[in-house]
Formats: C-alpha cells, structure tokens, sequence
C-alpha cells in the first residue's frame, strides 16, 4: 500500500498570524507535521510514499530531499516527492496520479491532525473494505472544528451516500481528509481534470457520481493546522487519552 502527502499549500493564514514556517515545517510537540506522517505512515507499512510540495520556497524541498538520502532518524524512507505549485488541492493530487496508479493508497493533506491509534484501525479497516472487493474508506469525524465543514452522508452499515456543503440532510460526520482509495478512483480523477473541476469535495462527490463504493470510518478527533491557534488545539488533542 502506498501513502500520499498533499504539501503544496501556501500556509498562507499561518504566516499572517506569525508563523514564519512553511505549513509541513510547522511542528507539534516538537516534531514537523510532514515528519510525523511519514513517521505514521512507515509505522503502517508503507510501500512508498509520495509527496508534493510548491516551489515558493525550498525549504521543504532540500528537507525531503534530506529524508529521501539520509532518512528519518536514522530509519530509510521509501520516498518520492514532487515540487510544483497547483492552482488547488484537486491539481496537487492530479500530479501525484502516475506516483500511486497501479496499487491502493492513502492520501491526505499535510496538516492533517489524528490519533495514531486510530490511524492504525483505520488503515486496517482499509485493507478489509478492499477484500470485500470496495473502492474506499472515508476518514471521517463527528468533531465539527472546520471553517467549511464538508459534510458526510452515511447510511446505517457506514456506507457513504453523498458529500454535501451544507447539513441540510442531517449528516452526522463531516470529512476528516483521509482518503483511502482503490487505484480504480484515479479514473474518477481523470474525469474531474476534464471537467475542469477543482478541490478535493468535488473529487469525492464524482468518486459517488461514478458509483464508487464507498464505506466511511469514524475517528474519535480530526483537525487542520490553518491558523496559529490550531496548533496548540493539535497538542492538546494528541495529549487527550482515547
């Protein structure tokens, strides 16, 4: 299984709140969040992992440049990564598609905060929905701590019906921006590029358009890094005992 990092955003909300770093630099209890992802996904058996990053600064560049020779505390990375600048998430995906086809992947943003416990059941839970011959798991979360929520129908067995911008159905969970997906979704994705369609909620709403079986998996908590205080919201989160 591979693992996907989106790291091309700017930060640029952090930065006018004095965070000088750039977003995968930006650390939580000491440790960068691009690091502990990595770190995270090697835990999980990561086959590979593929990054992108933009090319405003090379800051993040020359550090995955670091792990990819020297590796993470000592241990080899299985990395490979990109740098380009992209006009939306759905674009940075689009970039790294040629990186993941041909094998299931889990993909999500660089800031994106969880309970590593969780993460582990979670991509268990994947491997288990891709036996049963299923085209993804949706993280997901009841913890509403998002400027624009995207929110996350769901029937009784956790089967997901729709992806909404507005609770007007109800909708118990909302995206948590883990995605893990079959090599199959990269069609969808394809699509969405013609379309000319962008950000990811308009990939995951073609994902069910092209009758994509999708199941969702509840995590307890997750969060985003998009401003300074979010940062402190992160270690107190992974301080909390599940």
């Amino acid at each position: 299984m591979k693992f996907a990092i989106i790291a091309a955003g700017e930060g640029s909300r952090l930065a006018a709140e004095g965070i000088n770093a750039p977003k995968p630099m930006v650390k939580v209890h000491g440790e960068h969040l691009i690091d502990r992802l990595i770190r995270v996904f090697m835990k999980n058996n990561a086959e590979e992992i593929v990054v992108i990053c933009n090319d405003k600064t090379t800051i993040v560049s020359r550090h995955l440049l670091e792990l990819e020779e020297d590796g993470l505390r000592g241990q080899p990375v299985p990395l490979q990564f990109k740098v380009r600048s992209t006009p939306s998430s759905m674009h940075s995906f689009f970039q790294l598609r040629e990186l993941l086809a041909g094998s299931p992947f889990v993909l999500t943003t660089v800031d994106t905060i969880f309970r590593e416990q969780e993460f582990c059941q979670y991509v268990k839970a994947f491997k288990e929905v891709l036996a049963e011959g299923g085209d993804g798991l949706m993280g997901v979360t009841n913890y509403i701590d998002d400027e624009k929520p995207l929110y996350v129908g769901t029937d009784e067995a956790m089967n997901v019906t729709g992806f909404y911008d507005a609770n007007d159905t109800q909708c118990t969970y909302i995206s948590g921006g883990i995605y893990g997906l079959a090599p199959s979704a990269l069609e969808t994705l394809d699509d969405c590029m013609e379309r000319g369609e962008s950000r990811m909620r308009n990939f995951q709403r073609g994902l069910v358009r092209d009758g994509r079986k999708l199941k969702a998996f509840a995590f307890s908590k997750v969060l985003d890094i998009d401003h300074a205080s979010d940062i402190e919201k992160a270690e107190a989160l992974l301080d909390e005992k599940a």
